[in-house]
């Protein structure tokens, strides 16, 4: 089997004019930055590629790094993202209508990577009906060029459905933290797994291009298969980061490993959250948890509703009529890295969580039920991105 171990600049010479290029990462975590910085260095060293269609589920920027450096005109044709406000370069041709831009529901664009790598032209959600998504309002789109919808209202049995469309993926920049000279790779070191896998496969159904970016190479052989989360026959290109900073676990944190899962942190080390407005609204949302109940906590306020119980909170694992008592509210990493979680018991594939949420549990998702009736004076909602 071929050596897939290349330089970026030559990995990112197989990216052409007009291609569709997805990006993993999640905000600030998990982002190849290596790559992404090689394809900005091409274009504005060399004009090409150009028109690239950019797909990016989830913000993969800290309003420089990431996402961001594909801000130049004539670079992107169009973009579909979950997040624009963590790349506002590129927001600014969205705005001055140099782009074509949708804006869909992060949960979205990761299951249309698993639609496009079964080979099925889209696939059908109740999530967008009636919000901005919605073809009946403005159908995603964010400027007055964008015209063409990207979602179809369906009727099945008398019920309403969005039919999200996808079509070919040319381009798959991934990351992982170990390859093998055949593009096995594993994730031992990385914050979030996130849509690795999903991508690669989308990709290789597209018959396009997989471009992973690793921190260190392995001999070949010598990976536990079982650790191996994107398996070599859908790698092309293996680059490894030159620079520490280019292969960072987030933009705040070179290494943590309690954020890979190697170690598990102590809660009472936390620091709690100052009393201020945010704890407030934790503690009240926190009232609403049911004993044995099942919660997405997405960024932002809802980092500090932490599902560890502690001395202000009995470990009731039985249904009970009576409201538990209130938690207290930690931060469960620094600010700046919030993108990664310590004290896990489980990871999944982000589009596996998206699809257990979309039908079973989006309530408890996007509101807290009970702050949202009528006879309460105090409206909660904790977004998940």
């Amino acid at each position: 089997m071929r050596n897939k171990i290349v330089s970026a600049d030559e990995a990112i010479a197989l990216v052409q004019d007009g291609n569709t290029l997805c990006c993993n990462g999640f905000v600030q975590s998990g982002v190849p930055e290596a790559l992404l910085e090689a394809l900005e260095r091409r274009f504005l060293e060399t004009g090409s590629p150009r028109n690239l269609t950019l797909i990016a589920a989830a913000g993969q920027s800290d309003g420089k790094r990431g996402t961001n450096r594909l801000g130049h005109e004539g670079l992107l044709r169009r973009v579909v993202a979950g997040n624009w406000g963590r790349m506002p370069d590129v927001a600014k041709l969205a705005l001055e209508n140099k782009i074509f831009a949708y804006n869909l529901p992060q949960g979205v664009i990761c299951q249309l990577y698993r639609t496009r790598a079964a080979g099925k032209p889209g696939f059908f959600s109740k999530v967008g009906l009636h919000t901005f998504v919605d073809p009946r309002l403005e159908g995603g789109r964010i400027n007055e060029i964008t015209t063409r919808d990207i979602a179809n209202l369906v009727e099945i049995d008398d019920v309403e459905w969005l039919f999200y469309k996808v079509g070919t993926v040319d381009i798959a920049f991934i990351r992982g933290t170990t390859a093998d000279p055949s593009g096995n790779i594993t994730m031992e070191k990385e914050a979030l797994t996130l849509d690795n896998l999903a991508q690669s496969m989308a990709v290789k159904n597209s018959g396009g291009i997989v471009i992973a970016q690793v921190e260190r190479i392995a001999k070949l052989g010598s990976l536990n298969p079982r650790h191996v989360r994107i398996p070599g026959i859908l790698v092309d290109c293996v680059v490894v980061a030159e620079k520490p900073e280019h292969h960072m676990m987030n933009y705040g944190t070179q290494y943590n490993p309690a954020l890979a899962g190697e170690i598990q942190v102590p809660l009472e080390s936390l620091p709690p959250m100052p009393l201020e407005a945010r704890k407030i609204i934790v503690r009240r949302a926190a009232f609403e948890l049911p004993p044995n109940g099942i919660v997405n906590l997405g960024v932002g306020i809802p980092e500090g509703v932490q599902p560890w119980p502690t001395k202000k909170r009995s470990r009731n694992t039985s249904p009970s009529p009576q409201r538990p008592e209130p938690w207290e509210a930690y931060w469960p990493v620094v600010p700046v890295s919030v993108q990664g979680l310590t004290s896990t018991q489980s990871w999944i594939k982000i589009s596996s969580l998206i699809s257990t949420m979309a039908e079973v549990w989006i309530w408890p998702a996007w509101v807290w039920p009970s702050v949202m009736r009528k006879e309460t004076s105090m409206s909660v909602v904790l977004e998940t991105g």
